[in-house]
């Protein structure tokens, strides 16, 4: 005999749904035959040992048995582990009708090794696709946030930066723009960052692009302060590091596959965790979404529709997205199946923000991540899209010694971020850990809408030449006129429009960039005039600049027929004083 034999009783249902599946992970290195077949030939092994567990023959003749018959077939030297495995064994062995039905429940009818190159290539192809996103929606509007005469202009951000972190700077601020931070040199890097996208959706140079555009956007998310500190580009910037070593072969596809549920599970259980641990009595009484619909930062019309839903579909939906961020994600640990059903819960809730709210690429992105729940099993209706490659291999020691250094590295930081946010302390290691990795955003905390806002302060800024009549100037998306409706722009951010709604919310003085804003305005920069409705001042700028606070709330079914409103509106007084050029 040149190879192993594998002895299973071929009239267990159980036993053959599970020798198929090492079939398939051992290949020609093991033979498989059922006792009822070959049992007579090795008299060496007692006739009722066949119906109690699996026998392995070696090719010398002995023999070993039960979980050690498995684990030597299948490779593993776990020495440790054997008489934990033996008791388990021999549970399963005596219940074997019970547990055929929990595999079919866990796995379907036949159980196949995970492999994910198809989950690879669709992640992949949706990761560039939100890369094109990104970059483009920037791109039409990075002059008037970054640019020489934009509202934070990068260049004049990185001077204060270096001249108060010298050296240290570079690795503070890992960002490209240390080079040159000319309009010219942000306006081509944005656009070559859509151009890559494009060159990774087809398929081009994958690993390079993918590195460069990791550089690209964190240089962009660092340069751009407060305009690109959003959870959204933090996540980018997470999937798309791990994105870069995602291999080909089948152990490392596995073990990517595995870190990137686990950043799907912090990004949802801290985003629910955060809801209930803030003590905000909305969360907490489910009365959240009573006033989510229209204080969330850019409405769209559905939200209009959706706020007016009774009071038990809001308390329920509560309860719902309090349900799934919490529990769902919890369901990414258990078998196949019921891993998948999770899936579909979390796309689901996903699929409903995105139709509700205007949250640019972030749903996109996450339903990319949560694609790693499935498996190319799962996925086979992609097999006539995907460019055929040779059937994934057994990964080399190389590589395998890299993914578990990757592993080992992810893991316990991505733990941390969960103990940041569950306690007050950590352990030495991982605060230093956390600590020398920040800048590069590989590893990020989540949670949005800890506390539920139940107002919606509106920010009008207006022009004056002569102090008496005022102007205002209409923004593209966020409230202004009453009668427009709420607009859907997502998966474009207007970057600025999202700014004004943080702004609202405290003290001008508080947002340095805002008094920025104010001051191209009364220079009448062309870039920053770009980011607005409308110009109410074409010839020449306006002589004076104020802006008014205003409580804004949806109006309802009667006052919308009846005046064609879809907001109300009331003057809360004065946000920032009347101020000129020469004040």
């Amino acid at each position: 005999m040149a190879q192993p034999l594998l002895i299973f009783d071929g009239k267990c249902g159980f036993c053959r749904v599970w020798i198929d599946y090492w079939k398939r992970l051992t290949g020609d290195r093991v033979a498989y035959a059922p006792s009822q077949e070959v049992g007579a030939q090795y008299p060496q092994i007692p006739p009722e040992a066949f119906s109690k567990s699996v026998q392995l023959v070696r090719p010398d003749g002995s023999f070993v048995s039960g979980s050690r018959a498995v684990f030597e077939t299948l490779g593993w030297n776990l020495p440790a582990l054997v008489p934990a495995a033996d008791v388990a064994y021999g549970v399963i062995a005596r219940h074997r009708g019970f547990f055929y039905w929990v595999t079919r429940l866990c796995f379907g009818k036949t159980v196949e090794p995970a492999r994910f190159q198809a989950t690879q290539w669709l992640f992949l192809k949706t990761l560039a696709v939100v890369y094109f996103i990104a970059f483009a929606s920037l791109g039409v509007q990075v002059m008037g946030l970054l640019g020489a005469n934009g509202i934070a202009p990068a260049r004049a951000f990185l001077g204060q930066v270096g001249a108060g972190l010298g050296a240290a700077r570079y690795y503070a601020v890992p960002t490209i723009f240390w080079l040159n931070a000319d309009d010219l040199v942000i306006q081509i890097l944005c656009w070559l960052g859509a151009v890559l996208a494009i060159l990774l959706l087809a398929g081009r140079m994958e690993r390079l692009i993918l590195a460069v555009l990791y550089v690209l956007y964190l240089s962009f998310s660092l340069a751009g302060q407060e305009f690109l500190s959003f959870q959204w580009d933090a996540l980018l910037l997470e999937a798309g590091f791990l994105a870069i070593f995602f291999g080909g072969t089948l152990g490392t596809q596995r073990n990517f596959a595995w870190l990137t549920r686990w950043l799907v599970f912090r990004l949802y259980f801290l985003s629910g965790y955060v809801k209930l641990s803030s003590g905000d009595p909305n969360w907490i009484g489910l009365k959240a979404l009573d006033y989510h619909y229209w204080t969330q930062p850019l409405p769209n019309v559905i939200s209009w529709y959706v706020d007016k839903l009774p009071g038990w579909f809001q308390r329920g939906s509560t309860f719902g997205v309090l349900a799934i961020e919490l529990g769902a994600p919890f369901l990414i640990f258990f078998p196949r199946r019921i891993r998948m059903l999770g899936a579909c819960v979390l796309l689901a809730l996903q699929a409903l923000i995105f139709l509700t709210g205007n949250y640019t690429f972030f749903n996109i992105l996450t339903a990319a991540l949560t694609l790693f729940l499935f498996d190319d099993q799962a996925l086979r209706w992609t097999t006539p899209w995907i460019k055929r490659r040779p059937e994934p291999a057994r990964s080399s020691r190389r590589a395998l010694i890299g993914a578990a250094v990757l592993t080992a590295v992810l893991l316990p930081m991505g733990l941390a971020r969960i103990m940041e946010a569950v306690t007050l302390g950590l352990p030495q290691p991982l605060e230093a850990a956390l600590t020398y990795t920040a800048p590069f955003q590989i590893v990020n905390s989540y949670g949005l809408f800890a506390v539920m806002t139940t107002t919606r302060p509106e920010i009008i800024i207006e022009g004056s030449d002569d102090g008496v009549e005022w102007k205002a100037y209409e923004f593209r998306y966020k409230p202004g006129d009453v009668r427009r409706a709420p607009r859907f722009v997502a998966p474009h951010q207007p970057r600025l429009d999202w700014q004004m709604w943080f702004a609202a919310l405290r003290d001008y003085r508080a947002s340095p960039w805002f008094l920025a804003l104010t001051v191209r305005l009364l220079e009448g920069s062309p870039a920053v005039l770009e980011l607005f409705e409308k110009n109410p001042f074409p010839g020449r700028p306006p002589r004076y600049i104020r802006a008014q606070l205003y409580q804004y709330h949806f109006t309802d079914q009667a006052t919308r027929q009846a005046t064609g409103a879809w907001w109300r509106r009331e003057l809360v007084g004065e946000y920032l004083p009347e101020i000129g050029l020469r004040n």
